[in-house]
């Protein structure tokens, strides 16, 4: 894979929020309700150090490792073979990502947008975009990413305005009724989604300021807890115990400001923020997935290899669950927090100790 390909400081800050900050406010609200009720707004605390804790590890790694991906320094730090292994496991890890957001896009367009289209067409009209946008390569994304964050914070502003303006603090109390667990059980969703920046092991060699990193990414955590912030609270404030109920919560926040207010058809807004977002989120990811095999597999150019990552992700979307909602929901539930956290950080947390153990007792044998 060529070097050649550069992003700044302030686009990899974007396609971070972009890869986390859309999916992250549509799916999760509902989830944490479901626990921890009102107080689900207390979970902000530990998503954002799981998310800090996640950067700091590879940013870390990187800075030992320099101009290289996670794929490319584990075999430098467990060896050859293995780190082929654990090649091989992160990139079935990005292939099964792939197939479930892609699933979530169906399941969304198909409830709010497009009720009776086939799923194999929605997902193939998405992918096709992706793998343009993932043969145009890295720089290319991260162009495109610019406008479509801009665009996502201009017409998030006064959406987030009406949802205060029908708020009720009230619906916030009692605080910590039932303790602390409850909070620590939701806080497990939002903590997946911000370990998310997990991202950063293939984004940093293309970085064309490493020092930067960081910075960067820390400003990009800092504005995804922001958001979070903001949309929660009010999401709280106007249906209360009613979220845990809602598939989508922040959409129906949007069709409810519209029919009380002189908007309508508010939704509309929330469904281009989440098409914007898969866009990003799932062209990031076929990127990650072809550059994943050229690595493992030494492959020299990495842009064969999207037409078939893309029909592969467009018939994995629609046959990797049977019964689309029930399945997707008790994965997103069950299964993906846990699986996550083993992927984004305690493999990470483990590269970090393997390395600094050899590099001590090369030290200490010299």
């Amino acid at each position: 894979m060529e070097r050649s390909e550069k992003i700044s400081g302030t686009q990899l800050s974007l396609l971070l929020f972009s890869f986390i900050a859309p999916t992250l406010i549509l799916v999760i609200p509902g989830l944490m309700a479901k626990y921890s009720m009102q107080d689900a707004w207390i979970t902000i605390f530990p998503m954002f150090i799981t998310g800090a804790l996640s950067i700091w590890l590879i940013v870390l790694l990187s800075n030992r490792y320099p101009g290289m991906t996670i794929i490319e320094y584990s075999s430098q730090i467990i060896g050859k073979i293995p780190g082929k292994i654990l090649g091989c496991y992160l990139l079935f890890y990005w292939v099964n990502f792939d197939f479930i957001i892609l699933n979530q896009h169906i399941q969304f367009i198909n409830t709010v947008l497009l009720h009776r289209s086939p799923a194999i067409v929605i997902s193939l009209t998405l992918a096709i975009l992706c793998g343009i946008a993932a043969y145009m390569g890295i720089e290319s994304i991260a162009r495109t990413n610019e406008f479509l964050s801009f665009f996502i914070f201009f017409v998030l502003c006064p959406l987030i305005i009406l949802m205060l303006m029908e708020s009720d603090p009230e619906r916030l109390r009692p605080i910590l009724s039932k303790g602390i667990i409850p909070v620590l059980q939701a806080s497990i969703f939002p903590s997946a989604y911000t370990s998310q920046v997990f991202i950063l092991g293939w984004l940093l060699p293309f970085l064309n300021h490493p020092k930067k990193a960081m910075k960067a990414s820390t400003f990009a955590l800092f504005a995804i807890t922001g958001l979070f912030i903001v949309t929660v609270f009010p999401l709280f404030m106007i249906f209360g115990p009613l979220t845990d109920r809602l598939t989508f919560p922040v959409l129906s926040v949007l069709q409810y400001i519209g029919l009380k207010g002189s908007f309508e058809r508010l939704e509309a807004i929330g469904v281009v923020i989440w098409v914007m977002g898969c866009f990003v989120k799932i062209s990031l990811t076929f990127f990650i997935m072809c550059l994943s095999i050229t690595q493992i597999f030494d492959i020299k150019n990495y842009r064969e290899l999207i037409i078939p990552i893309t029909v592969l992700s467009v018939i994995g979307s629609v046959t990797v669950f049977k019964n689309y909602s029930t399945d997707l929901n008790h994965y997103l539930e069950y299964t993906y927090p846990f699986y996550a956290s083993f992927t984004h950080l305690l493999i990470p947390l483990a590269l970090l100790m393997i390395d600094t153990l050899k590099k001590s007792w090369k030290k200490s044998v010299l």
